[in-house]
């Protein structure tokens, strides 16, 4: 059992305003595996007032110098990677690979690439007379997700701070730990005191106040799009700049000359990693109508090769999903689907066969059309949806009615050929045939799934201003 008693102000680990303490439920277990304080809006204003002080002189400290404190961040997490893969696979149940790989290992590569973004930056450029610079927004309220505890404090606080803003981070409640290690990490490493505080809590308390604290200059926030819509109606009162990682419904478009079964099952690997918990998933599966009956087969496949269970057995491929709640929503979801009329090809809403505890869920694939709710809403969860296209175009318009417009991939026998496809997506990440994700690109999207940008240089330029000269 895990107590975090004292949140992290001005350098300092204190105790929270209030007495309330949140449990954090292992999604393995289900049991409680940690508690953390509860906080309060005056814990917010005491952190906002911190982070505001610090910020003249953080802001001011040169570029390289912020890199230098990045990279020691980077070692720090290095150092505790073991540590922080634990805690991952503790409370969300990830697969320890997985853990390690895509969340420790990754939240240390993206502060890396925040650091050394900042060469790639230009600061001060002549448009006439006038001298053009960029500087720091201001103060940040970071609100970061669940599904990526850790990958997301290192995006935002990481971009924010090498930006040369100071942080108050609201990390999330449900698998809050992650966060606590960051600001240990970065109170080793000499980070001076509040550039970076720490309150954790709620959404309703502690995130409302960060959003409305009138010291705050910016908010930037993953979750869902009912979240973000939250987030600009409380930025808007006074006008804060707000960046925006929403919810998404991505399509994995399939082109009839592609090399199908390799398109599949990286689709459906795509789509089912971090237990489908992930906003870019390729939950989508476009194909020619022509290759239907051999997509679905490949589909079956691919989701029945997934093994649930313990996540530090090395033959486990799926976890649970995070939480009770997250449970029951993607079951309904499932059971909507056939309710609807969709093809159930495998997987369903009942438990797994053979596990009593956690909160698993059938890996699932349907067969249908994109006017079903199991094609337009998020759900979150291994679920995936095949539909057949009777022509490029129609893929594409297919592709494209949806309200979010986070991601997508192509797949074609000629990758030159599919790249000039990307254009017709509208999407703000589109993978061609398999492509990895780019960990310098930017990642955002349009519409619902949106505003603003993350990772490499263009995650540091959203905490930027531009201020004219002369």
């Amino acid at each position: 059992m895990i107590v975090k008693d004292q949140i992290f102000i001005n350098g300092k680990w204190v105790p929270s305003a209030g007495a309330d303490v949140i449990p954090v439920i292992s999604a393995i277990s289900e049991e409680t595996i940690a508690t953390i304080p509860a906080g309060t809006a005056e814990d917010v204003d005491l952190a906002a007032q911190a982070a505001a002080d610090a910020f003249p002189a953080w802001s001011q400290t040169p570029a390289d110098e912020r890199a230098d404190m990045l990279h020691k961040i980077a070692r720090g997490m290095e150092a505790r990677v073991d540590e922080i893969t634990t805690t991952i696979v503790s409370e969300l149940g990830y697969p320890v690979r997985m853990a390690e790989a895509a969340h420790a290992r990754a939240s240390i590569k993206d502060l890396q690439i925040a650091a050394d973004s900042l060469r790639d930056i230009v600061w001060s450029e002549q448009v006439g007379d006038t001298t053009v610079c960029r500087a720091a927004a201001g103060v940040v309220g970071a609100i970061t997700p669940w599904n990526g505890p850790m990958r997301m404090v290192s995006l935002k606080a990481g971009a924010a701070l090498a930006a040369g803003c100071t942080v108050v981070l609201k990390g999330t409640e449900l698998a809050p730990l992650s966060s606590f290690l960051f600001a240990e990490i970065a109170e080793e490493a000499g980070l001076p005191d509040g550039v970076f505080n720490l309150v954790s809590g709620t959404g309703p308390v502690v995130g409302e106040a960060l959003v409305t604290h009138p010291l705050v200059d910016m908010v930037s926030l993953t979750g869902s799009v009912r979240a973000g819509r939250r987030v600009m109606e409380l930025a808007s009162q006074s006008v804060k700049k707000v960046c925006l990682e929403l919810g998404g419904k991505s399509a994995n478009i399939i082109l009839e000359d592609a090399d199908l079964e390799t398109a599949v099952t990286r689709g459906i690997e795509d789509s089912f990693r971090n237990t489908g918990q992930a906003c870019g998933a390729l939950t989508r599966i476009l194909v020619p109508r022509s290759r239907l009956a051999e997509a679905e087969q490949l589909a079956i496949r691919a989701a029945e090769s997934f093994v649930l269970g313990d996540p530090y057995d090395p033959g486990t491929t799926l976890g649970p999903v995070a939480n009770a709640a997250q449970r029951q929503r993607v079951r309904d979801y499932i059971q909507v689907g056939i309710d609807e009329g969709a093809r159930l090809l495998t997987g369903g809403p009942e438990a797994p066969e053979g596990i009593e505890r956690g909160f698993f869920v059938r890996p699932t694939v349907f067969s249908g059309d994109n006017s079903l709710r199991v094609a337009r809403e998020e759900i979150f969860g291994p679920v995936v949806v095949i539909i057949p296209f009777d022509s490029e175009e129609e893929a594409f318009q297919i592709a494209n009615d949806s309200v979010y417009g986070l991601a997508g991939a192509i797949w074609a026998g000629d990758a030159d050929r599919a790249k000039k496809l990307a254009s017709k997506l509208r999407a703000g990440r589109i993978r061609i045939n398999g492509s990895p994700v780019n960990l310098k690109a930017p990642h955002g999207g349009f519409r619902l799934s949106g505003i603003g940008r993350e990772s490499g240089r263009f995650g540091v330029e959203e905490y930027l201003e531009y201020k004219s000269i002369g």
